[in-house]
């Protein structure tokens, strides 16, 4: 694989590999490998080329922020402290009320990536794990989602304090995420990274490596030695940077040394906009530097190749909005203006629907830090040509091999310390795991064709498969015959008699033709783009979509906004019929779809995905998206209705007598479709603005405006609005009554 990057990177076997599982499997993944084997660089590659709607979360704030993502408390919503299993997490408001699009994203995920794995407690994937069974399938672990897990055990571990690890004791055998419930109920493939990028010094490599597997003697421990150079005074010249285990010996030794310096210092603030969470900050809030100052570059050059993140220099002058820096090997200074990050959210997109990133609020600062010397931890993912490793305080497992593993060359590095076998110990727990993983996973790797036909398996099964919607079928009916059937006894038989019906002319069909699909499939070696298959599938398509639309639509029509006065038969109503729409509308969505054009895994994804998206159409007979046939006999297309029919329809439907939201449960559209259709034949003088508008809608933004106050954005009030009244209608009154319109 040919990863695109500022620096070439050959082919590479094991990334081929996991690219291959992550797009034509369904099968969750562990990428590991020691430090410099180009995870990262896999990410991006990932993020920019990988067609399956992923997100990306990780840890920490700026752990997010280097990935490109969000962190995990944010985008979950998750409290900040342990969970405990089967406690069902403390269900505060403000941790578990999700925003619509944060809902439509969670439903629509196929790939979740986690960056920094290894700092990922156990308790807190399995938190993970039960938001997402919330919000999609609650049968499956991770909701169904397709996990990538990267990052290296080796390196920065999981932190529990010793009060939560006595609780956690009782639940889990180890902190690190392996240990999680959850993630051991699902089957995942560990794929190692063997080729190191960061090193070229084999004898240097080697001496590494047995550090990271636990291979400790004292032909290792001697040859490290060899670098323990006593009351060492790095030369100028060389710029060696100093790595230590805590924030404040580094930030002791940097104001040392800055106070060393002659001179006047000049203070650099960080300039914020939007949000932004100080914990999340990428640079200093406040930069003070003097000229002399030894510092690092942590960002590379979006202009070029002038720096790079882990560049050292000294800063040799100051200008307008820029500060010059010059490393020991450069001609001349860099000028280095401001940089920007960006925090991010994810969003729905409006026209695509795709999942994309929001960006929420900008960081700007110089992209600097100062540089005698830094933590163990914030080295992670940089390189460095002179250290000197200030170790001898580590308290946590794997952080002398991560600084170890920063310098490029044996020789660039001196040890302030020596070196002792307790030092350098890895977790046992995780050599097990890891050898573990790596031995079954030479199985995976040869079942990968086996893997491939699965997922086509798997996603024609979840497509032609029906027990989600008749169990929800059943639940609805169950609340009618119990609590519903002498107010609406009509309805509660009609559900009764579709609840029978639905297991032959439904189920028992879907369960003939799985074993007429299965059999085509093992006929023609597995190849989905067989045309006898593919019409097959075509044809199945129409007729469960038309058995639905036929059978179920009308009758989920007639039982929309019944009037019952018992708060708790209303909520379990709304419930259960709320999941039953929202199952009807992925099956009749998709199949509509299916039942004109072939079948591929991400057409089906993306349909899905649109499918359950809320404001989208409940069936889209006459809108169904351009894709390409595979099959060497196309279908016959199907005119397509005039543009502007569906309209016209709502039109007449509104002289009818009927009011906007009326005629969108008739119809099982939004009301804000049925509002905008309005909206067009006002705009072409058919209709006016107040024949449209209902009055007691009027009324309510009226005395809405005098109880809260005239906004300073109309939207402010969206969330204070009744279910009846669409924000469509709600922003055409608000700019009459402010005199907007």
């Amino acid at each position: 694989m040919q990863l695109k990057t500022n620096a070439p990177m050959e082919s590479n076997k094991e990334l081929e590999l996991a690219w291959k599982f992550i797009k034509d499997t369904n099968v969750s993944m562990f990428l590991t490998g020691k430090a410099g084997t180009g995870k990262t660089t896999f990410l991006k590659k990932l993020r920019a080329e990988m067609p399956k709607r992923m997100v990306v979360v990780a840890p920490t704030g700026v752990a997010a922020i280097n990935a490109g993502g969000v962190t995990i408390h944010s985008f979950f919503q998750l409290p900040i402290g342990i969970h405990v299993p089967d406690s069902k997490m403390k269900r505060e408001k403000r941790y578990f009320t999700m925003s619509k699009t944060k809902k439509s994203i969670l439903r629509t995920l196929d790939l979740l990536i986690i960056d920094e794995i290894s700092m990922v407690r156990s308790d807190l994937l399995d938190a993970i794990d039960e938001m997402l069974r919330q919000h999609r399938d609650h049968s499956k672990p991770f909701g169904g989602v397709q996990l990538l897990m990267i990052g290296d055990l080796h390196q920065l571990a999981p932190v529990a304090n010793d009060q939560e690890w006595d609780i956690l004791k009782d639940y889990y055998d180890t902190q690190y995420f392996f240990g999680s419930k959850a993630l051991q109920q699902v089957r995942y493939v560990t794929i190692e990274l063997k080729k190191i990028y960061r090193q070229e010094d084999d004898h240097f490599i080697r001496l590494l490596s047995n550090i990271r597997d636990g291979h400790l003697d004292h032909t290792t421990i001697n040859a490290l030695n060899q670098r323990y150079i006593p009351n060492f005074q790095p030369p100028a010249q060389d710029e060696y940077i100093r790595l230590t285990t805590h924030n404040y010996r580094a930030d002791q030794y940097n104001q040392l040394q800055l106070s060393m310096l002659p001179g006047m210092s000049r203070i650099f603030e960080c300039v914020v906009e939007g949000t932004f969470p100080e914990n999340s900050f990428p640079a200093a809030k406040s930069l003070e530097l003097k000229l002399g100052t030894q510092v690092m570059f942590i960002r590379n050059d979006s202009g070029g190749e002038r720096y790079f993140n882990g560049k050292i220099g000294k800063v040799v002058g100051f200008g307008d909005n820029r500060i010059l820096v010059q490393g020991s090997n450069d001609l001349q200074p860099i000028s280095v203006e401001m940089a920007e990050w960006e925090n991010t959210e994810y969003e729905i997109d409006e026209k695509s629907k795709n999942i994309q990133e929001k960006v929420i609020g900008h960081f700007r600062q110089f992209p600097l830090r100062l540089a005698w010397s830094i933590t163990v931890h914030k080295s992670q993912g940089l390189t460095f040509d002179h250290a000197i490793l200030d170790i001898n305080y580590s308290f946590a497992p794997g952080q002398v091999y991560v600084a170890l593993s920063r310098c490029r060359s044996l020789e660039g590095l001196v040890l302030s310390n020596p070196l002792y076998v307790k030092s350098l110990a890895t977790d046992k727990a995780v050599v097990e795991f890891i050898d573990k993983e790596l031995s079954s996973a030479e199985n995976t790797y040869s079942q990968f064709e086996e893997l491939k036909t699965a997922y086509f398996h798997s996603l024609l099964d979840e497509q032609f498969g029906f027990s989600k919607l008749v169990s929800c079928v059943n639940d609805t009916t169950r609340v009618f015959n119990e609590f519903l059937f002498r107010k609406y006894a009509d309805l509660a038989k009609a559900w009764m008699e579709i609840s029978r019906d639905i297991e032959t002319k439904l189920t028992g069909v879907a369960k003939k033709f799985r074993q007429q699909y299965v059999r085509l499939l093992s006929q023609n070696g597995e190849k989905l783009e067989d045309a006898h298959l593919q019409e097959r599938i075509r044809k199945a398509a129409d007729y469960f979509n038309t058995y639905l639309c036929s059978h179920l639509t009308g009758l989920v029509n007639r039982s929309r906004n019944l009037e019952i006065g018992n708060k708790q038969t209303l909520k379990r109503y709304e419930n259960s019929f709320e999941r039953l729409v929202l199952e009807l509308r992925l099956k009749c969505y998709t199949l509509a779809q299916l039942a004109h054009h072939d079948f591929s895994v991400n057409a089906f994804l993306h349909d899905k995905a649109l499918a359950v998206l809320p404001e989208e159409e409940f069936v889209k007979k006459s809108r169904s998206r351009s894709r390409s046939n595979t099959a060497s006999q196309k279908p016959e297309k199907k005119k397509r209705e005039p543009k502007g029919t569906t309209q016209r329809v709502s039109l007449e439907m509104f002289r009818s007598g009927m009011n906007y939201n009326e005629i969108a449960a008739e119809r099982m559209l939004v009301p804000s479709t049925i509002f905008g259709h309005l909206r067009s034949f006002v705009e072409t003088g058919d209709l006016k603005w107040e024949d449209i508008i209902i009055q007691e809608h009027i009324t309510f933004v009226k005395k809405l405006f005098e109880r809260e106050g005239t906004p300073d954005n109309i939207s402010d009030y969206n969330r204070l609005l009744p279910k009846d009244i669409c924000p469509n209608e709600y922003y055409h009154i608000a700019k009459m009554l402010l005199g907007e319109d």
